[in-house]
């Protein structure tokens, strides 16, 4: 059995085409990726909806993350040589989360 997923390039390009013409040229780049990940999705909602502070807090306690998007995070880590606060601040995520995460998945 086929397992489904979303489109997300139909999805924001009908946003864009629709809602918001005058983005359409930051989001190209993005759009043009054969496969997208959650961190691709956050970085393009962001662009398109200018997200405010108060959204945007409760947008965060609903997100959730692949392995290959947590690996990526946290590969990102160790290349920058960021600490867990610096991280979580960086992508807006909760130190105990990376925390728990770096337990998990031991790079």
């Amino acid at each position: 059995m086929e397992s489904l997923t979303t489109n997300y390039k139909v999805i924001f390009s009908d946003i864009l085409e629709k809602r918001h013409p005058n983005k359409k040229e930051l989001c190209e780049a993005l759009l043009d990726k054969k496969h997208f990940s959650a961190m691709d999705v956050v970085e393009l909602d962001q662009i398109i909806f200018d997200k405010n502070k108060s959204t945007e807090a409760s947008n965060h306690r609903l997100r959730s993350y692949s392995k290959s998007d947590i690996i990526k995070i946290l590969e990102y880590q160790k290349k920058n040589r960021l600490n867990n606060s610096q991280l979580a601040n960086h992508f807006k995520i909760s130190r105990n989360t990376i925390a728990k995460w770096k337990k998990t998945f031991v790079i």
